[in-house]
């Protein structure tokens, strides 16, 4: 070989050269993909998380870091005031306090236990309780609400010391807070309801107007640091709360008292087992100027049971009990005059009767005959006269309140008629009263009514409805036809004095006319007029009323004398000539001697016009009757000579008797301005030594009124007169038989019808 000639390399074929360099070359592609579907994934995954937390849950996330960084602790606002007509005060919130702690500030164990037991001691709280709170990194804690100004006292005390004798400030605190009250106790419980602890309401008009009674509440923010105790108070910021709206009811609080305090009379008197219920009402706008359900129940101490109640149940089992008392607080707060229904009986006759006279089916010149009873289909069903009461008019049949009579009436007026008028008068639908709790009525189903049925219905029995529902309607049947919504509440204000809300009165229709109104209004007048005492007579006044004895249908007896349960009722309306108020009044199980509404409801519906229509300024226009029955005011003698003392009396219509050997006068009974009755004697004493006299009372149940007064002059005593006083006997003295008096002294003698006969219930 030449030697200018280098060796040839050995050729490589290039596929082979591609086959080296293959290998590492998709190590390095499938690394890259591999790296890059890495980074895609997880850029991807955080991307995808970051957009859920902050397009997502952003809100929540923002909402959760703000609680971890801010402490927020809410100020109970005050809650409204609740006034009755003329601006008195039924339930307010007075100011009370609560006392919190700063734990945070605590320096030493002997603070903290020295805290703990002052607390514990005067807040009536458990120390071990107390003491754990002072260990807590917080700058707020409370420890207790609604202390009284005899505790707030104390705490603050109890702040003075620990700073003296254990250099511990700014631990303790009070914060204002709130506390409902109701000044008048009972009074219109059934109405008002109450508040609980949280200052929530629970019943009544305190459940139903709550969102306007509440208020707002204010806010204590208090930032937080990392580790979650709560920076100083120069981080805090306060949102003050706003006060609640006020309320002023339709409510009355003189009528209220007064309709309280014969319908408690009327229930311990006639022994009344389920709860006596009263409602007056303005006949010309809805307005409801009293409802009482008695016995009420006190408001500033509402889970308290009466004590025979708390008795009963205390002897039950254990497990029992629970039960029991939940029962009884229930039937306790409920208000009957609006939850419950009742079969109105004789009452609801004013409203058949009115649906005859506008559907033109009687007139004067109409007759009805009672043979004592009447056979509907195969029922026969009787008159409360089983004598029957032979041919009368159509007024005569409302004055017996005769049962075959109204079952004609019923008949005259027709099924159809009378299930439109029903509805007509609101029975069918809820009145719409702003109170919780309202009830529906319970009456037959279209169709489902039978021949028998409608034959009692026309008398007002065998279906429910509510009290509120029959004083709109007999409120319709004197005011003109016109059915009304009943309301409790006239206006609403803010803490400024500013009208929220302003409620007027809403007229729903016009059921009848105002000529069958008009001849309504006569015919009950007549029939209080003639009937006196046992249908409403007051004296001095124009009243039309209807009394009414149901019988309670189904429902089993307890504790009463009778075989059957009922209810006795009066409802009514005054002066006929212009109607300004209804009432109705009604027991539910008397289980006294009576249980007639003649009997029963009837006096107290008395006793309380006499003195609620004076009051309302209602115009007196007395009889001959009247007068020798009608109160008068004792003026004052005291000072005068005998003489001139004699001549004053006698010219205010009293009789005279003098004690004593003095010339002058020194002391009279009855004294100044004591009500007695007409003609009653004057005791003028003139020495200290005729002022020992005595005599001794004697019995004045089961004599007229004019034994009575008979009686009275013969022991030189003075009476005053309530209830049924022309036709009835007196069934109680407030002076007991055998008590010794002075001479002069007022005995008040309450009358009653004495039996059933005659009553037209």
């Amino acid at each position: 070989m030449p030697e200018n000639k280098k060796p040839l390399k050995k050729l490589i074929p290039s596929s082979k050269k591609r086959a080296q360099k293959g290998p590492n070359q998709r190590l390095r592609q499938r690394a890259a993909v591999l790296i890059i579907m890495i980074l895609v994934i997880g850029f991807g995954a955080a991307l995808t998380r970051l957009s859920l937390l902050t397009l997502v849950q952003g809100r929540e996330l923002q909402e959760r870091a703000v609680e971890q960084q801010l402490a927020d602790v809410t100020l109970t606002a005050k809650r409204g005031t609740i006034f009755d007509a003329n601006g008195n005060v039924l339930a307010e919130s007075a100011s009370v306090w609560q006392v919190v702690m700063a734990p945070v500030n605590f320096k030493t164990d002997e603070q903290r236990q020295a805290a703990a037991r002052g607390l514990s001691d005067i807040l009536q709280l458990d120390y071990e309780n107390v003491l754990e709170k002072t260990k807590t990194k917080s700058f707020y804690s409370v420890v207790k609400r609604k202390i009284e100004v005899a505790e707030r006292d104390k705490v603050i005390e109890l702040t003075q010391r620990l700073s003296d004798e254990y250099d511990c400030n700014g631990v303790i605190s009070l914060l204002d807070d709130y506390k409902r009250y109701y000044p008048q106790n009972d009074l219109a419980s059934s109405v008002i309801g109450f508040a609980g602890a949280d200052e929530q309401g629970l019943e009544g008009v305190e459940f139903q107007y709550d969102s306007y009674l509440s208020g707002t509440p204010g806010r204590i923010v208090t930032a937080q640091n990392a580790r979650g105790t709560n920076m100083p108070f120069s981080y805090e910021q306060n949102i003050d709360s706003k006060d609640g709206n006020n309320i002023y009811l339709t409510i009355d609080q003189k009528i209220q008292e007064i309709c309280e305090k014969y319908m408690a009379q009327g229930v311990a008197e006639n022994n009344v087992l389920n709860k006596g219920v009263c409602i007056a009402m303005d006949v010309n706008t809805g307005a409801v100027k009293a409802m009482v359900v008695s016995p009420g129940y006190n408001l500033n101490e509402p889970y308290k049971l009466p004590e025979d109640k708390q008795a009963e149940i205390d002897a039950l089992p254990e497990k029992e009990q629970a039960k029991a008392e939940g029962e009884a607080l229930s039937a306790m707060w409920r208000n009957k005059a609006v939850a419950d229904t009742y079969m109105p009986g004789s009452v609801f006759k004013m409203c058949t009767a009115s649906m005859a006279l506008e559907e033109g089916k009687v007139n004067d010149n109409s007759t009805f005959v009672c043979g004592g009873s009447i056979v509907v289909e195969d029922k026969e069903i009787h008159c409360h006269s089983l004598g029957g009461h032979g041919v009368q008019s159509f007024t005569e049949a409302i004055c017996n309140s005769c049962n075959p009579a109204f079952i004609q009436i019923g008949q005259l007026v027709g099924l159809q008629k009378f299930r439109d008028y029903y509805k007509g008068f609101g029975f069918a639908d809820k009145s719409g009263i702003d109170l919780p709790g309202e009830s529906d009525d319970s009456f037959w189903e279209e169709g489902n009514m039978g021949t028998v049925d409608f034959a009692v219905a026309s008398f007002g029995q065998n279906f429910g409805i509510t009290p509120i529902q029959m004083i709109t309607a007999c409120s319709a049947v004197a005011n003109g036809g016109y059915v009304l919504q009943p309301y409790v509440v006239s206006k609403i204000t803010d803490a400024n004095g500013n009208v929220v809300k302003s409620v007027e009165k809403k007229v729903k229709r016009q059921v009848v006319s105002q000529a069958t109104s008009d001849k309504m209004c006569e015919i009950l007048g007549y029939n209080t007029e003639t009937s006196r005492s046992t249908a409403g007579y007051v004296a001095g006044y124009k009243v039309g009323a209807k009394t009414g004895t149901s019988e309670k249908i189904g429902v089993t007896k307890k504790q009463s004398v009778f075989e059957e349960d009922y209810i006795a009722s009066i409802c009514g309306f005054a002066p006929v000539d212009d109607p300004q108020i209804a009432m109705l009044v009604f027991f539910d199980t008397p289980s006294g001697e009576a249980y007639y509404g003649s009997q029963v409801a009837s006096p107290v519906f008395t006793n309380i016009m006499t003195e609620v229509l004076p009051y309302l300024g209602v115009k007196t226009n007395y009889s001959e009757e009247d007068l020798q029955y009608l109160d008068a005011s004792a003026g004052d003698y005291t000072g005068l000579s005998v003489d001139d003392a004699t001549a004053k009396a006698k010219a205010d219509g009293f009789t005279v008797s003098v004690k004593g050997e003095g010339s002058s006068v020194i002391f009279q009974l009855p004294a100044v301005s004591s009500t007695v009755s007409a003609g009653g004697n004057i005791v003028l004493y003139t020495d200290e030594a005729s002022r020992a006299d005595t005599v001794m009372v004697p019995k004045f149940v089961g004599y007229t009124a004019m034994e009575a007064n008979n009686v009275a002059s013969d022991f030189g005593l003075n009476i005053s007169f309530k209830g049924a006083i022309s036709s009835g006997t007196c069934t109680a003295q407030s002076v007991k038989e055998g008590d010794s008096v002075a001479p002069g002294t007022v005995i008040t003698l309450t009358f009653s019808a004495a039996s059933s006969e005659g009553f037209n219930d």
